[in-house]
């Protein structure tokens, strides 16, 4: 007993500790249903039809979308076969280590373990990530390049940094969104060694012409006219507006925060597989964002970054809407998720601080018992929305 209490205290000790034991839960309850549905849904259909093509035909029908994204299910596939390990594999790689560089961008922001902690339980327990990184889509390899560049930029590797947000790009094209919070947070917040920020910035789209090239030859086996790629690229996302797509769940940004019906739609239904921020997140965004301003205008560069990266990510997407009148879907949100888990976990630790102050009084327990009230109910809105469970819920989405 005495030597298992001793490796309690080390464990406690430990800073990653519950970060390891957050990646394994969410591993084994990933790798607990990837075979479920033994069929492409939703995206995936289009995602692993392409790969198929690649592989035997060397080309790609998806010329709407860079190489990069497609490659990784592709190799998946190349590697496990195609069948649904194959097709799942890597989206649940990264959709996992976008929680460990979740939680090493809290730790980089100066948050406390116990807020990085809390913060990351939300990401990790979030039903709109958890199932995004258990479908063969493009989103969760582009967010966790987003992620990467961001934790490298705070850490000052800043050439590193523009090289992801490349990777991000090259996976989808809103991955160059990426770069808006640290240019902004740069301006704001640090102001530092100019002109080596601006020559590592610049290696964002360098990196992005060298590499477009190459990965494009990875597909074809040949050398292709990038330059026309991309104007195919930007030419066929443009196209797709609300004038001449229809579809149930088309959603325009301002809506997703607003109206509860249009921040749900269906991917699956049986099992059930929901595209929608959990309700425990989405009835908390607009208040996060206020006491994410509230902490950065008092000098708090986690809430500085947190509604930076708020802004560049979804707020972007409102002018966008008017401008363009280009599709959008409530997945468009899975960018922004980190930054309300951010505030969310600053939040939710300065009450569990308030309730440690406080001795005595009402108000300490009405903090502990709103702290511990949110993780459980945060905790059963994961269970029922995502395909871990065979509940039907198909009235939700209707």
């Amino acid at each position: 007993m005495e030597i298992v209490k001793r490796l309690l205290t080390k464990l406690n000790k430990w800073e990653y500790t519950w970060l390891c034991l957050m990646v394994v839960v969410t591993l084994a309850l990933h790798f607990s249903i990837i075979e479920r549905p033994k069929e492409p849904i939703f995206d995936e259909q289009h995602y692993v039809k392409d790969a198929r093509i690649i592989l035997e035909q060397r080309a790609t029908e998806r010329t709407e979308h860079p190489p990069l994204g497609k490659l990784i299910v592709t190799g998946g596939m190349v590697i496990f076969g195609d069948n649904p390990m194959g097709w799942r594999f890597f989206s649940i790689a990264f959709g996992t280590l976008s929680v460990v560089l979740f939680y090493l961008i809290c730790r980089q922001l100066k948050m406390s373990r116990k807020a990085s902690n809390l913060a990351t339980f939300l990401l990790a327990a979030e039903n709109l990530s958890f199932v995004q990184a258990s479908v063969a889509m493009l989103d969760v390899f582009s967010v966790t390049f987003m992620l990467l560049a961001f934790w490298l930029y705070l850490r000052r590797s800043y050439p590193l940094a523009a090289v992801a947000v490349a990777l991000a790009t090259l996976t989808k094209l809103t991955g160059v969104l990426a770069i808006l919070p640290i240019l902004l947070h740069w301006l704001i917040a640090r102001r530092e060694r100019w002109v080596n920020f601006t020559a590592s910035m610049a290696l964002a789209p360098l990196s992005f012409l060298l590499l477009l090239p190459a990965f494009n030859f990875i597909i074809y086996l040949r050398l292709t006219d990038f330059i026309t790629g991309i104007k195919t690229m930007l030419s066929q996302t443009a196209s797709l507006t609300f004038a001449n797509v229809s579809h149930p769940a088309l959603s325009r940004p301002w809506e997703w925060l607003i109206f509860p019906d249009k921040a749900v739609m269906a991917y699956w239904y049986q099992p059930h597989y929901i595209g929608a921020v959990s309700f425990t997140v989405w009835a908390l965004i607009i208040p996060t964002v206020i006491y994410m301003t509230v902490k950065a205008v008092k000098k708090s560069d986690a809430g500085l970054f947190g509604i930076l990266w708020f802004a560049s990510t979804y707020l972007v997407w409102i002018p966008l809407s008017l401008v363009t009148n280009r599709v959008s879907f409530i997945f468009y949100f899975y960018p922004t998720v980190g930054a309300i888990c951010l505030g969310l976990g600053m939040g939710l630790s300065w009450l569990i601080e308030f309730w440690q102050t406080r001795r005595s009084g009402k108000l300490r327990w009405v903090a502990i018992s709103g702290v511990v009230v949110f993780l459980v109910l945060h905790l059963g809105v994961f269970i029922v929305l995502t395909p871990i469970n065979n509940w039907p819920i198909e009235k939700l989405v209707q």
